[in-house]
């Protein structure tokens, strides 16, 4: 019976959609790697399927895309192979450009193009001709060894969760010392929230670099994905995004985590889980300590001053030798970004003017890097458009497109760096300058090409509304959508808010396609279509969107959007 009645609502379904207007774009959402030629059979079987149900568009997604410079012939073998498919079978190829928020294949060519984090006045002291930093203030974790303890009360913490119930001073298993931190019973110790946290308030300088560093271990650990360590400011902003990779069993394992204090004077440090059930976990020897030339950024737009605390300034190369941070943007890869290694340090010419003991304060910027590697690039300096117009040029001449689909997405970082600072221009401004350079540029290269975009940073109802403390940004996004231009097409991925954001961007006069999907066996785009055709939003498609290249839906999917077949 229920699937009698299953099927009757599909044929239902089908035939509400049947009667709605064509929806030109019928499109799914491909990210591969080209390079690796196991990868092109599966996309050309994908295309055939899609083909079959009724898809007429692939959004395309490649980082070589970004780099097509470095690419050997056999990489364009692979593509060609791929398009020949895509015009056999009827699919239109619209490929990704703009890396605006996940900028990697855009700062493989230059990692000093990342937009970074002021760090102001950092004390160095120097010592045999190398000056080093020197924490100021004085900063430390004393309980982060968990070496005393009360029962399974810890010291040196302000609190922690459920001491003896999901919190245990552990002597069998330790990493240094005597004693670890177990984890364990966190299910039954809080079933509502699972939270199992220790806290500490350290005092640190404003504008400043920190390192979390802790050793930790699991076994069948289920929430290993929600342990966290993180420092939060006294207003309750997030300084931290670094997420940690814990695996559900591991032995153990060092893992880091830096910070900017930005303008606190206070932060709240955390260690634990979130959301916690069953299994163990361990932590012991957590440290922190304020770090120097970390991910040192090196461009105009990112000045490294040097002065005494005097005020006299010195100059890199009389002064001081060229300072480099090797590993910033390299390791593993160009465009990829550690989150912590140790920094160079900064050594003295031989006819330097600063002697030994002498105290200098050095300012510099580094790029915050956010979840699992994210780094964004700077949306003012000129290079990063050149990259984009070479990018944009490469593309054009690879798959002759009909359409792009500019990649802005989830810009997490901004309006902090020199450059930015200088033009006294909001995050939402410097966008909305940003888009519209990157439309220009497509335009130059392919006049008649249609445009798209995600909707994310340029939603007042999501990502660009006036609210501070989006991630790192200095200030808020709004605003940014004044650099569309009307012909613009918005991807509108967010479906809470349709009944504010769908008729506002068709108020200012854009097409919308709608992605949906996104890796969830229930299906809202049917009530999504619907309700924009109630609200009077002109939408011209929709896109199947996986971010976890997930296609077993794909065609169940395409009759819910519209009925499914050619």
């Amino acid at each position: 019976m229920r699937i009698m009645l299953m099927s009757v609502t599909l044929a239902v379904c089908a035939a509400a959609v049947a009667q709605e207007p064509e929806l030109t774009d019928r499109w799914f959402y491909l990210s591969t790697n080209f390079l690796v030629e196991e990868n092109v059979p599966p996309a050309q079987e994908l295309l055939q399927r899609a083909a079959a149900a009724g898809y007429n568009g692939v959004v395309l997604n490649d980082y070589k895309f970004g780099i097509l410079d470095r690419m050997p012939e056999r990489y364009f073998d692979h593509v060609r192979a791929f398009k020949a498919t895509a015009d056999d079978v009827g699919i239109e190829i619209i490929p990704c450009v703009m890396p605006i928020g996940y900028s990697g294949s855009l700062l493989a060519h230059n990692p000093n193009l990342a937009e970074g984090i002021p760090v102001r006045d950092a004390l160095f002291v120097v010592e045999g001709g190398v000056a080093k930093l020197v924490a100021d203030p004085p900063v430390e974790l004393p309980g982060g060894d968990f070496e005393q303890a009360e029962g399974h009360q810890f010291a040196g913490w302000d609190w922690q969760d459920n001491a003896g119930q999901s919190i245990f001073a552990d002597t069998r298993v330790v990493h240094g010392g005597a004693r670890s931190c177990r984890m364990e019973g966190i299910g039954q110790a809080d079933p509502e929230h699972g939270h199992c946290r220790l806290s500490k308030l350290l005092d640190v300088s404003p504008f400043r670099c920190y390192h979390l560093r802790a050793w930790i271990k699991s076994e069948d650990f289920a929430a290993h994905g929600s342990v966290r360590m993180f420092a939060l400011a006294e207003d309750g902003r997030m300084l931290t995004y670094n997420d940690l990779k814990v695996q559900r069993t591991q032995d153990w394992t060092c893992h880091d985590v830096v910070f900017n204090s930005l303008d606190y004077e206070q932060v709240r440090v955390y260690i634990g889980v979130w959301g916690g059930k069953t299994g163990r976990l361990w932590w012991d020897d957590v440290t922190v300590e304020e770090v120097g030339l970390l991910n040192l950024l090196r461009r105009d737009g990112c000045p490294l001053t040097v002065r005494g605390e005097d005020g006299t300034g010195y100059e890199e190369g009389r002064d001081f030798e060229p300072v480099i941070d090797e590993r910033m943007g390299t390791v593993p890869w160009q465009g990829s970004y550690e989150v912590y290694h140790e920094p160079p340090p900064i050594r003295l010419t031989a006819d330097s003017r600063i002697a030994d003991g002498d105290r200098l304060r050095v300012s510099f910027y580094s790029p915050p890097i956010i979840h699992w590697g994210q780094v964004g690039c700077c949306l003012s300096e000129p290079e990063v458009y050149e990259i984009l117009r070479d990018q944009v040029r490469r593309v054009q001449e690879m798959l002759e497109p009909d359409a792009y689909f500019m990649s802005h997405d989830e810009i997490r970082c901004a309006n902090w760096c020199q450059a930015c600072q200088d033009r006294g221009m909001t995050p939402g401004e410097l966008l909305a300058d940003n888009v519209s350079q990157c439309t220009q540029i497509i335009r130059e290269v392919n006049p008649d090409a249609r445009i798209f975009v995600w909707s994310d940073m340029f939603d007042p109802f999501h990502n660009a509304g006036e609210r501070d403390y989006y991630y790192l940004v200095n200030g808020n996004w709004h605003g940014s959508w004044e650099g569309l231009d009307r012909d613009v097409i918005i991807a509108n991925w967010y479906f809470k808010p349709r009944e504010q954001n769908l008729p506002w961007f068709a108020g200012r006069g854009h097409d919308q396609i709608l992605a949906g999907y996104y890796d969830r066996s229930e299906f809202v785009i049917q009530q999504w279509l619907a309700d924009a055709e109630r609200l009077g939003a002109p939408v011209v498609g929709v896109m199947y969107t996986t971010w976890r290249s997930g296609y077993d839906d794909l065609e169940r999917w395409a009759e819910a959007a519209w009925g499914g077949g050619r």
